[in-house]
């Protein structure tokens, strides 16, 4: 890494002082650190208490933060982004993964909010619908130090409304737009099959790794031009069997080792590029994935980069599951649907900063020494090796009341048995 971490959570705070105004700024920092902080339900009125506990600003100024105050989220993001960029992806193809999920909001005049389907209660025959904030999401892979499974870091949202853009156009722009504010980088991203279409959008320095549906009708690269005759030119070559049959024929597989969050894995392969007109009119490279064992069905995965082989697209495609930890830790320990706030703008920056604020404890974190990085090991669980977001957050949030105690009560009170084990419960509550 060519960039320096800051290891100093104001420090990382005050990289995005720019996008605000100077009363604002102060704001910013306070509900961040207490959104960190608070253990209660994380509505404005809750994290208060711990954003600014002396009362130095109004409570209406905190309140007007996210519905009334000028700032623009995606700058936000765009600063985030390039930070994080420039720490952990110096040089070469930055990888990232995009999906789309529901953050429960309750009430009826909640801005932006409406019926969606839950993915995470929803089966193949029983669709279930919830009232929330629909949002598509990126993230940034970041492989760790520990190793293991690799963290999905956020860097851009939006909010997809009933009579909007369609997720697809919101996952198109978002794509754009991170690709404009790093021109001269190449990005790989990483979807579900909802987001294969995506492979035909004209999205600069940017490939697309997703899976091809079984029913695909694939065609095989264009030959040799024939001599000019009546009618449209061939765009296509002739029309290849069903991805099934097509595996079923195969002879010629490849044996090679992926490495799938962290671990090794075996798979047979078969690599070829063809034309999949519906989606894209540009040739997609075609991975056919199977596991010696059998035990599993066949995966047919795509990409529009050819030149990658078929471990970096399958290895690549596993790694996608990055984004849904990132979820469930965005809504578990962020408070990421806990918000009441409901008008203008509020509810959507909300809903990013608690994605931002996940993006920033991890920052932190990973600039702390590795002896500084706090591991807990439940007495359930002995054979924990690598620290999880629940260890990150509590070892800043342990390090923030240090820091309180020390400038409320002085140095001597921060070694006091009783102030450690207030620090020890703070840092550990939910």
């Amino acid at each position: 890494m060519n960039t320096i971490i800051t290891s100093t959570w104001d420090t990382i705070i005050q990289h995005f002082f720019p996008i605000f105004t100077v009363p604002t700024t102060g704001s910013f920092l306070n509900l961040v650190t207490g959104w960190v902080l608070c253990t209660a339900k994380r509505a404005i009125t809750g994290i208060l208490p711990f954003a600014d506990p002396a009362g130095h600003k109004a409570h209406d100024a905190y309140h007007r933060f996210f519905p009334d105050a000028f700032w623009v989220m995606s700058e936000l993001w765009r600063l985030l982004t390039i930070l994080l960029v420039g720490i952990f992806y110096p040089t070469g193809v930055i990888s990232t993964d995009l999906a789309d999920t529901l953050f429960h909001r309750s009430g009826r005049k909640v801005n932006g909010a409406c019926w969606w389907r839950d993915a995470v209660r929803s089966t193949g025959t029983n669709i279930v619908h919830a009232w929330g904030l629909n949002l598509v999401v990126r993230t940034l892979r970041i492989n760790p130090p520990w190793g293991g499974e690799p963290l999905g870091l956020p860097i851009n949202m939006r909010l997809h409304r009933k009579d909007g853009p369609t997720l697809i156009k919101l996952a198109s722009q978002m794509l754009t737009e991170v690709a404009l504010w790093l021109p001269q980088r190449r990005f790989l991203c990483s979807a579900d099959g909802f987001y294969t279409s995506l492979a035909g959008e004209d999205i600069p320095n940017t490939h697309i790794i997703s899976r091809m549906r079984r029913d695909a009708n694939t065609y095989d690269l264009l030959g040799k031009k024939r001599k000019k005759t009546r009618g449209r030119p061939r765009k296509k070559g002739k029309q290849l069997p069903s991805l099934e049959k097509l595996a079923k024929r195969i002879t010629n597989w490849q044996r090679i080792q992926t490495c799938e969050r962290g671990k090794s894995r075996e798979h047979l392969v078969y690599i070829r590029k063809v034309v999949w007109y519906r989606v894209s009119r540009k040739p997609v490279l075609l991975v056919i994935s199977q596991v010696p064992a059998g035990k599993e069905k066949d995966d047919f995965f795509f990409t529009t980069d050819l030149s990658l082989t078929a471990a970096e697209v399958i290895s690549d495609f596993a790694g996608r599951w990055s984004i849904e930890d990132t979820f469930k830790n965005t809504k578990q320990f962020m408070g990421g649907q806990e918000p009441q706030i409901w008008k203008r703008k509020g509810p959507e920056r909300a809903a990013a900063m608690s994605l931002w604020v996940y993006s920033a404890v991890w920052l932190w974190y990973l600039g702390q020494k590795s002896k500084r990085r706090y591991l807990f090991v439940q007495p359930w669980y002995p054979g924990k090796l690598a620290p999880s977001f629940a260890d990150a957050l509590n070892c800043l949030r342990r390090v923030l009341w240090r820091d309180r105690i020390k400038i409320m009560f002085g140095k001597r009170f921060v070694h006091n048995k009783n102030f450690k084990f207030l620090i020890e419960a703070l840092a550990s509550a939910a």
